[in-house]
């Protein structure tokens, strides 16, 4: 064998020295995860020879606003009609009315030829009585103002001087807006962009080179089972597509629904957008062979109106649509005529996707429509699995005050440095949660062509095989990433072994689990505490409708202290569509008002659906739930370590106008992040837990509290009335030993009027109904105490105590009581710097006032004119040691000496020389406010309402063992994953078409290793399957040449090409490859 080895060898050493050069250089070629080379981590990868024209480096800002459109209105019907049916309705509506001089606005789209449900009205002289007499009209559902949305689209080119695929980190990421332009300093291009978990960052090297998501999420290992998207159609809502762009095969549709006559995109978003999800070259999508629709609703001036949106809504669900994805949101929940559409595509089995909003790190920022439950909300991490700084966070915000926001996102996943199409050819890279949404509904529509039974496929479906499958960031919270992070190959695990069936988000509560259960977490309950309140949602996967069989069920179990806790639930009267609410509120037993420790219990829920291919009439599928629960129950702390935040007395937008309380903030004019210790003032609330108190929510009126149980109640930036029972109450309540504090904001009717917005709902230039707060509403309140607030505005740096200060559009104090202390600064008038644009400097201006009220046992008040120090949404330097110097005061009379002998102590003042502000005459708060209501022009109180009443259930007990780990993947219909065998995931990617003369196939890299990593494992096996396909080639050589030195020359078969290329060309494929 020696011999013959060795003589072969000596045959054919020209051809091995030849092959083993090649392999040399090939190897030499692949990046080598890990290492570095001088100039760069491996500098030589990809960047020899010129740089192509395709591939570019440009950042894309993106910023949304919207304004109505003057004397139009959407008047939406109780069902779809003709043409000739809505102009009757309109007509006879308006016959007798003011409304003298009005047309119907014509719509030329590809819908005008079908009924529907809207009409678009203009109405020159617009008179109330007009309007409610089409409101009154019996098939007349809604009126509503015409909106336009601008969307601003800014390229900034790249370094000219770097490569794109310089593998050093030159990417300039962009700041994504939401639907008004949020500019936040924190968020600027010099600033690092993104928000560190605290985990152990894998190699950086990975993070240089640009990554094909697809291949990052291993679609090519469905692409290699036959999966590319075929049969299923995908909506993409925005810019439009060229028609001959290289990247796409099967363009079923194009659209237009602007009032610009094409129907190409001119701006490149609807291009990036499209080629993430089913681009089939280079920057290659999930789904290559899916039938892509294009809806063009914005123009290359960037503007869209709701009617064009609704319009193509309507033509989606004709098509039949099965994927729709929506790259743009905003924050106002209550735009009646959008949500209603959206609920009624989702009910027509139309999967909505939609960016959840690029407002981040702030919480309370979630966009419509994502932030709805039946629509799967996205947000955006980088590649190393790093929540990104510009995703928004949750709660949702629609519940508040009374109840408390759900958990959204739904899912995350990649959203900075995504490669897409570009808007004529070639690849570029972008970043925000609009570039993580089409990766989501990319992935969605892969998954939705690998059940072989469609039906089984609805917005409920999906959702669950998402969620359950998504794969948890470690320490991160779930208002940050949701469920996790995208897992494509999990989801489709359970997806082809799943049954219709109901499941809950979040699947478990637990109180004990940090960081991912904040807050809730952060926290433990007692007797005597307000009610923890947990807003599960209920997916329905069996039907568009469905309902809670009887009443949920609480089991608590003995051994675990269950009987420890008392629980109520609420819940969806009906689960449409495809969902529904769970409210779990958890309190205390009395019997553990002394006892520490763990409890646990669950609480089942069934949910019955009718069943849509019954041969039975009123068959109903059902499924029941398990909802574990686990607590840690502490003795009740005492009394002054107990905070009571009020959150009934905040509003916020929607749906009115309630301006910022930073008046600098001009390009985010509403307050509209919930004012809540969990949303923009979580800081706040970190902080406080981390002195030791114990900070619970009331979302009713001052007169449903025990004021015996808390020290201080904490009343910031209220824009609320107040019942004259509360203010009654809030007097004794302060007599008996309650202490409070204010923090209070500007209120200046001359400013006010100076910063009128164009209300969206009444469609009229409003002045703001308050200002920063509702200063003359605090005034009431106060006043028994000989207190007020100015209506001065002002603003400054200073220094308190050896603190730096900075008053951003606060009041200051107009009256105090003798024997108070008052602390004074140096200021700017602020206010007359918005009325007359000049500058002055104020001295001892009132700001702080601490006072110890006279009654026996009473408690104390202080009080400050800005919140701005305390509330994260634009914070520049936080005073968060004066809220513990006065928590201090309020719980223990102690006053710190550096505030009572500080030199910038004044005289309590009189308050004499100047009135007190007065409510702007003509305001609207009635309309928005739960105190007031309209009387005869002059709004009067509201009867005081009844205090909530929980109706605890009745518990089941179980004398059995509670599980231990309450955390596990959801298994639907107890599908084991372990189970469903995938194929070796390798190399693949769908076959793509030759190039055309003058492409370029920089990006088309052969045998489909991508620039990136599928995964870490694969990513470093790279070299070692490089080399051993060489040693293949190598040996297959070497067999052939030996055969053909064997064989007769007589018998040597005559060829015209070397048979190596006869048997590779013979050899059958595997797989399914995409048709082009």
């Amino acid at each position: 064998m020696g011999f013959k080895l060795g003589r072969t060898m000596e045959t054919v050493s020209p051809g091995i020295l030849w092959l083993s050069m090649m392999a040399t250089l090939l190897i030499g070629r692949l990046p080598l995860v890990g290492t570095e080379k001088e100039g760069g981590p491996s500098s030589a990868a990809f960047s020899d020879g010129p740089q192509s024209s395709n591939c570019s480096q440009l950042t894309l800002k993106v910023e949304f606003s919207t304004r109505v459109v003057e004397h139009e209105y959407i008047v939406a019907f109780n069902g779809y009609f003709t043409a000739k049916a809505r102009s009757h309705f309109i007509s006879s509506a308006l016959r007798n009315s003011e409304a003298g001089d009005w047309r119907i606005v014509r719509r030329e789209n590809p819908a005008s030829d079908y009924p529907s449900d809207f009409e678009v009205v203009q109405i020159r002289q617009a008179a109330w009585n007009g309007l409610l007499s089409l409101q009154d009209h019996p098939y007349v559902k809604r009126v509503t103002p015409q909106r336009k949305v601008f969307r601003t689209l800014k390229m900034v080119d790249g370094d000219s001087g770097s490569s794109c695929n310089d593998t050093r980190w030159t990417q300039k990421w962009q700041s994504w807006q939401s639907s008004r332009p949020l500019r936040r300093t924190s968020l600027s291009l010099g600033s690092g962009f993104w928000h560190a978990t605290g985990r152990h960052s894998s190699r950086r090297l990975l993070r240089a080179i640009p990554r094909h998501v697809a291949q990052i999420l291993q679609a090519d290992v469905l692409w290699q089972m036959g999966h590319t998207g075929s049969g299923v159609k995908v909506a993409v809502f925005d810019t439009g597509l060229s028609e001959k762009h290289p990247h796409f095969k099967n363009v079923k549709e194009r659209t237009n629904w602007t009032n610009e006559k094409t129907l190409d995109d001119g701006l490149g978003h609807g291009t990036f957008v499209a080629g993430v999800i089913a681009s089939m070259r280079e920057c290659q999508g999930f789904a290559p062979d899916s039938e892509l629709h294009i809806f063009r609703v914005f123009t290359n001036n960037q503007v869209s109106y709701t009617s064009w949106f609704l319009d193509a809504f309507n033509y989606a669900i004709l098509k039949k649509i099965d994927v729709l994805n929506l790259s743009i949101g905003g924050p106002d929940f209550m735009d009646h005529p959008f949500v209603d559409k959206v609920w009624e595509l989702t009910a027509n089995r139309v999967i909505m996707v939609s960016a959840i909003g690029n407002d981040g790190p702030l919480y309370g920022t979630l966009n419509n429509p994502a932030d709805q439950m039946d629509v799967i909300g996205v947000g955006g991490i980088d590649f190393e699995d790093n929540i990104a700084r510009f995703s928004s966070r949750g709660m949702t915000t629609w519940e508040l005050p009374g109840g408390y926001g759900r958990v959204k996102p739904d899912i995350v996943t990649y959203g900075s440095g995504v490669r897409g199409s570009g808007m004529k050819e070639g690849c570029r890279s972008l970043s925000g949660t609009s570039v993580a949404s089409p990766v989501v509904a990319g992935a969605v529509t892969l998954l939705a062509s690998t059940v072989l039974n469609r039906e089984l496929v609805n917005p409920a479906s999906m959702k669950q095989a998402l969620i359950a499958s998504a794969r948890r960031i470690p320490g991160v919270n779930m208002f940050e990433q949701g469920h996790g992070k995208l897992d494509l190959l999990r989801a489709y695990q359970i997806l082809n072994s799943y049954r219709p069936q109901a499941s809950l988000s979040p699947s478990y509560i637990d109180l004990t689990e940090c960081p991912y259960m904040w807050p809730y977490c952060s926290q433990p309950i007692y007797y005597g505490g307000m009610p923890t309140i947990v807003n599960v949602t209920i997916l329905n996967g069996m039907g568009v409708t469905g309902r809670i069989v009887d009443k949920p069920i609480w089991q608590p179990y003995l051994p675990q202290n269950g009987d420890h806790i008392d629980v109520a639930v609420s819940y969806s009267p009906v689960l449409w569509p495809w969902a529904g609410y769970l409210a779990v509120s958890i309190s205390v037993a009395k019997k553990a008002a002394s006892w520490e420790g763990i409890a646990q219990g669950h609480i089942m829920v069934t949910v019955a659906s009718p069943a849509e291919n019954d041969s039975e009439v009123g068959g109903e599928l059902t499924s029941t739930v398990k909802l574990p629960l686990r607590v840690k129950i502490i003795p009740t702390p005492p009394r002054s370590k107990r905070v009571l935040w009020d959150q009934y007395h905040n509003l916020r937008y929607p749906p009115g106008y309630f301006p910022r309380d930073n008046l600098r903030m001009k390009n985010d004019p509403l307050d509209w992040n919930g004012d809540h210790i969990h949303t923009n003032f979580r800081d706040m609330y970190q902080h406080l837990r981390s002195m030791g108190y114990f900070v619970e929510v009331l979302g009713a009126p001052l007169t449903c509290f025990d004021a015996s149980q808390y020290g201080t109640l904490l009343m910031v930036d209220s824009e609320e009335e107040y019942f004259p029972e509360e203010i009654t109450k809030l007097r004794r309540d302060i007599d008996n030993g309650l202490s409070l504090i204010v923090f209070a904001d500007w209120y200046n009717t001359s400013v006010m009027r100076k910063v009128k917005f164009y209300d969206e709902n009444t469609r009229q230039w409003w002045m703001p109904d308050t200002g920063g707060a509702n200063v003359p509403a605090l005034n009431d309140l106060i006043s028994v105490w000989g207190m007020a607030f100015s209506d001065g505005l002002y603003e400054g740096d200073f220094s308190m105590a050896d603190h730096d200060m900075y008053y951003a559009s606060g009041c200051s104090i107009a009256r105090f009581p003798e024997g108070g202390t008052v602390i004074a600064q140096t200021l700017k008038d602020q206010g007359l710097e918005v009325l007359k644009q000049e500058t002055a400097v104020v001295d001892n201006v009132p700001i702080l006032g601490l006072y110890q009220t006279p009654s026996e046992g009473g408690g104390r008040i202080a009080l400050y004119g800005d919140s701005n120090c305390i509330d994260d949404s634009h914070r520049q330097k936080d005073c968060f040691w004066m809220l513990d110097a006065l928590l201090q005061y309020t719980s223990y009379s102690m006053i710190p000496p550096s505030l009572t002998h500080s030199k910038s102590r004044v005289a309590p003042p009189t308050g004499t020389e100047q009135p007190l502000p007065q409510r702007l005459e003509g305001n609207h708060l009635y309309r928005y406010s739960k105190v007031l209501e309209a009387h005869l022009g002059d709004p009067k109180p509201r009867p005081l309402p009844a205090c909530p009443h929980l109706s605890w259930a009745k518990p089941q007990p179980l004398n059995e063992t509670a599980p231990s780990n309450l955390w596990k993947h959801q298994k639907l219909l107890s599908v084991d994953l372990d189970k469903v065998v995938l194929p070796n995931p390798r190399p693949y990617r769908p076959q793509v078409r030759p190039l055309s003369p003058g492409e370029s196939g920089a990006w088309d890299i052969p045998g489909g290793i991508m620039p990136g990593r599928y995964n870490q494992e694969v990513g470093q096996t790279i070299p070692m399957f490089a080399f051993l396909g060489a040693m293949v080639v190598l040996s297959f050589f070497v067999v052939q040449l030996t055969k053909a030195k064997n064989k007769p020359k007589r018998r040597k078969p005559r060829v015209k090409r070397p048979t190596y290329l006869q048997q590779q060309q013979q050899t059958p494929h595997t797989g399914k490859n995409p048709t082009v």
